[in-house]
């Protein structure tokens, strides 16, 4: 019993402890991530190109500021962290690409008569734009605000799968106006981008729509909107160009921007809800009207802070603050896209241009020749449903358009990069038994897409010379390794649906990279259709995308791209001790010539983690027997090319790719052949991982003493067995269990390094 002086005394004592609520002890996972990572580069580095605005998981509207009237290159995803100026905001965006397109559908509030706006404009340097500094910014899982400077607007963005939603609070007794406009996008004529048509339409004084043809990057886009305003528009002015037409309904043209004016003066918020649709105006109105009925905009905030806590709460991981933003930031990003663009009713507008329907969706945005290495591995573990409908847009491609996707983008092929990727992706699905589609339809579709010529893929001259040449085909080296990859991939599936001969074949055509390889350089060569070395030859020398054998990298860079046979590679490298020799002095050798490319950064000797053909080299020294190597470069990488900063990344984002190597990284694994159901072990940043899979199965990744210090693995326990062997499989994952390590600071070259404990593929 508690004596009464104490009792009031303890009473006392609690009342005057702050309060802990249960989100205060186990705080939202989305309160870890930072949009502005990777948003802005520092000096003499890429940031990841990524933008801070709002959307929800695998959603087709982005809304976020593009801080360029004309995005280019070097701001491909419309906004710039060391810019302080805001055209507008548009709602899609690419997630962290090397190449600019979309910034559809601009919306930009400002205050004032014509005579101010102008002054205002001309003072920021650009259009209906303003100076903003990120003091009076911010942006979390599904939400970003910021102040506009030159008009004293708070700006507050949110969004759903097909919408945007737009709060503008203006300051009192302020004429606000919003221009809406059809012509923002990147830098015209790059990639022959312009518009070819478009429209505006005022269904009503709370309402507009209207569309845009347009075309760039991906061609020929169609991208329809429909809008409606929680105050009536008092007057418009509808613009083609130069020319004006005031209170106007309908305007046509290929120059559009309409000024909607409002009465604010009383403070209170102006909100827009924008639906978007590939279809018609009255899918984009239908998008619109399902997922934002209301007006409550801080409800739609909420839900989709929701949306994203559902994702990433599928990885649950223990570590420093500084490592969980990372970490959640990173798998924030694997989550944006690929982009489900079919509407609500299950339209969307196929790559015939024809009208197609899927209940289940139809995803977009493929950057395939980054993603597959580790994002799409990363899907087929957390994202087993999605997988299937990746699978099944791939598939629908091929069945109108005769090969499966090289760069999809808004349902249409551009053709960006080398080799066929959707292969590898496509067959690890099938691999691991992903269900939800045809698997014969499937191989079907990977084997002729491998044998049909089509921009890019010559393979009669692949047949014919068993390499590629470069005078047939530009970037040769690379396009010979990676579609030997690609072979590969396609024999495997061939062998589970006992295709013997197709078997043979394409395995056979996976070894044509030795076709390359010069012994007396030691490295993977170009050569014409005559069977010569192509010379001079300089293994530093970088190239870009085409004009040169290699694909933005070197010899050096190249050289380790065999995954699919990694121990043959050893072979040829001469053996353990040379191979490892060898990628000593790869992750030492700091020479770099004029030619590095743009795309090159974050570079460890010649290993450049800013691009994706260096990802997977690192955990190459398990194949030789060397496991703490590839242990030291893992934990180097987590720790010195990732952080939470602005300049976050070490190179381009592409689409997931950068983040899921971190994502994988940090728990402890990665997938060097990403179709082979083998995870190479590194080195665990994160002191505990928990991942859900389904059927309610959990695998978890222990390291209770790892730390900055404690990078090498001393021992480990596979659900409380000891365990040498250097990797992991699918089968062990999704099996749920535990892998346990126990870490230190000083190598245990003792662990791992028998033939028996290295990877097989």
């Amino acid at each position: 019993m508690t004596p009464k002086p104490l009792l009031k005394y303890l009473l006392a004592l609690s009342c005057s402890l702050p309060l802990f609520t249960s989100a205060q002890i186990n705080p939202k996972l989305t309160s870890y991530v930072n949009p502005f990572i990777g948003t802005g580069a520092v000096k003499g580095s890429l940031s990841g190109n990524n933008y801070p605005g709002a959307t929800v998981p695998f959603g087709m509207v982005q809304l976020s500021p593009d801080t360029r009237d004309e995005p280019e290159w070097d701001a491909a995803c419309g906004y710039d962290h060391n810019d302080n100026f805001i055209a507008g905001f548009s709602h899609t965006h690419l997630s962290g690409t090397g190449a600019p397109d979309l910034f559809d559908i601009l919306f930009m509030p400002y205050t004032g008569d014509e005579k101010t706006r102008a002054g205002n404009a001309q003072q920021a340097g650009s259009g209906y734009g303003s100076r903003f500094s990120h003091d009076h910014e911010s942006a979390r899982a599904g939400y970003y605000q910021v102040k506009l400077d030159d008009y004293g607007i708070n700006v507050e963005l949110t969004a759903t799968e097909h919408a945007g939603f737009h709060k503008y609070t203006f300051p009192k007794n302020s004429q606000g106006r919003v221009v809406i406009d059809l012509n923002h996008s990147t830098k015209k004529p790059n990639f022959g981008c312009h518009v070819i048509a478009a429209q505006f339409h005022m269904v009503n004084d709370h309402a507009i729509e209207g569309f845009r043809v347009i075309t760039g990057w991906a061609k020929l886009r169609k991208v329809y909107f429909y809008t409606e305003f929680n105050k009536p528009v008092k007057s418009n002015d509808l613009i083609d160009g130069g020319t004006q037409y005031f209170d106007q309904k309908l305007l046509n043209g290929t120059d559009l921007r309409a000024v909607l004016n409002f009465n604010t003066g009383d403070g209170s918020p102006l909100l827009a809800k924008v639906g978007l649709s590939t279809v018609s105006t009255q899918n984009a109105k239908l998008n619109l009207v399902t997922e934002i009925p209301g007006w409550d905009f801080n409800q739609t905030v909420a839900q989709a802070n929701a949306k994203w806590e559902t994702e990433l709460d599928k990885i649950k991981v223990e570590g420093t603050e500084q490592q969980k933003q990372i970490f959640y930031t990173a798998l924030y990003h694997t989550c944006i896209q690929p982009n489900n663009y079919a509407d609500v009713n299950g339209d969307y507008t196929a790559i015939d241009y024809t009208v197609h329907n899927s209940k289940a969706g139809f995803y977009s945005t493929f950057s395939l020749w980054d993603t597959y290495r580790a994002a799409n591995p990363l899907y087929t573990l957390i994202q087993p449903q999605r997988t299937a409908g990746f699978v099944n847009s791939m598939l629908s491609q091929y069945q109108a358009y005769g090969y499966l996707p090289i760069w999809q983008l808004w349902g249409q092929e551009n053709y960006c990069m080398i080799g066929n990727h959707a292969i590898p992706v496509i067959v690890d699905a099938a691999l691991k038994g992903i269900p939800g589609f045809d698997i014969r339809k499937a191989y079907e579709a990977v084997k002729n897409s491998s044998t049909t010529d089509h921009p890019g893929s010559p393979f009669k001259a692949w047949e014919k010379y068993h390499y590629m040449p470069e005078n047939v085909l530009t970037q040769s080296v690379s396009v010979t390794l990676e579609m030997a990859y690609d072979d590969w991939c396609v024999a495997q599936l061939a062998k589970k649906l006992n295709k013997t001969a197709d078997y043979a074949h394409f395995m056979e055509r996976s070894q044509y990279f030795k076709n390359l390889y010069d012994t007396q350089s030691g490295f993977f060569r170009a050569k014409n259709n005559d069977g010569k070395w192509l010379s001079p030859f300089n293994p530093l020398q970088y190239g870009g995308n085409g004009g040169n054998p290699y694909t933005e990298g070197n010899a050096w860079q190249y050289y380790w791209y065999v995954p699919q046979d990694v121990k043959g590679l050893i072979a040829l490298t001469g053996g353990d001790s040379k191979f490892t020799a060898k990628l000593d002095t790869f992750f030492t050798l700091d020479s770099k010539p004029g030619e590095v490319n743009g795309n090159a950064s974050g570079f460890i000797g010649q290993y450049a983690h800013g691009n994706e053909p260096s990802h997977h080299i690192t955990y190459l020294y398990n194949y030789a027997g060397q496991p703490w190597k590839t242990q030291y470069y893992v934990a180097k990488i987590c720790r010195e090319l990732y952080n939470t900063s602005s300049s976050g990344y070490a190179g381009n984002e592409d689409c997931g790719q950068m983040s899921a190597w971190y994502v994988f990284s940090a728990m402890g694994f990665y997938p060097v052949n990403p179709a082979s159901s083998v995870y190479v072990i590194g080195t665990p940043v994160m002191r505990k991982v928990v991942m859900q899979l389904p059927l309610n199965k959990k695998f978890t990744v222990l390291a209770p003493n790892s730390s900055a210090d404690n990078i090498y693995i001393q021992s480990a326990k596979l659900n409380g067995k000891a365990y040498t062997h250097t990797f992991i499989t699918q089968q062990d994952i999704t099996s749920g269990g535990t892998l346990e390590f126990v870490m230190g600071p000083k190598p245990n070259e003792h662990w791992g390094v028998a033939l028996a404990d290295r990877p097989v593929k």
